[in-house]
């Protein structure tokens, strides 16, 4: 098997309070790994909205969300993913025997204002950086 033809790790992020910090994360993650890793996001319900200073803080560094729509989280998305990491709510993810899990304690931007947002978003970076880093060295 080609390395090209090798599977692409899979990861999701799960916040299922507020879909702002998932999306900040799969976002950064997207556009650093590009297609070496794939990713998701979840949230509590399809409709939920991103927090425009979520939005916003993306925008200043080059990512657009706008267009986003967080998924519902589901057995099945935590089961076809080979990393899950749950964003401040790891009480409400299944969890199935031998899966990788990772807990991000982040501040909730829910609310917040633009100002409040990039702290959370360089911290979401710096974590993201690590994990690429880490599941695909380049």
């Amino acid at each position: 098997m080609s390395p090209s033809a090798a599977p692409r790790p899979s990861v999701l992020f799960v916040c299922v309070h507020n879909a702002g910090r998932s999306q900040m994360a799969a976002a950064f993650l997207t556009h650093l790994a590009g297609d070496r890793i794939e990713v998701r996001s979840a949230g509590s319900a399809p409709a939920d909205a991103v927090n425009p200073a979520v939005v916003e803080a993306m925008k200043e560094v080059g990512i657009d969300i706008s267009a986003e729509t967080p998924k519902i989280l589901t057995v099945e998305a935590v089961q076809a993913s080979d990393v899950v990491i749950t964003m401040g709510c790891g009480d409400t993810c299944p969890v199935f025997p031998g899966k990788r899990y990772l807990d991000w304690q982040l501040d909730d931007p829910a609310g917040q204002g633009v100002d409040a947002v990039r702290p959370i978003r360089d911290a979401i970076e710096t974590r993201v950086r690590a994990l690429v880093a880490e599941m695909a060295p380049s």
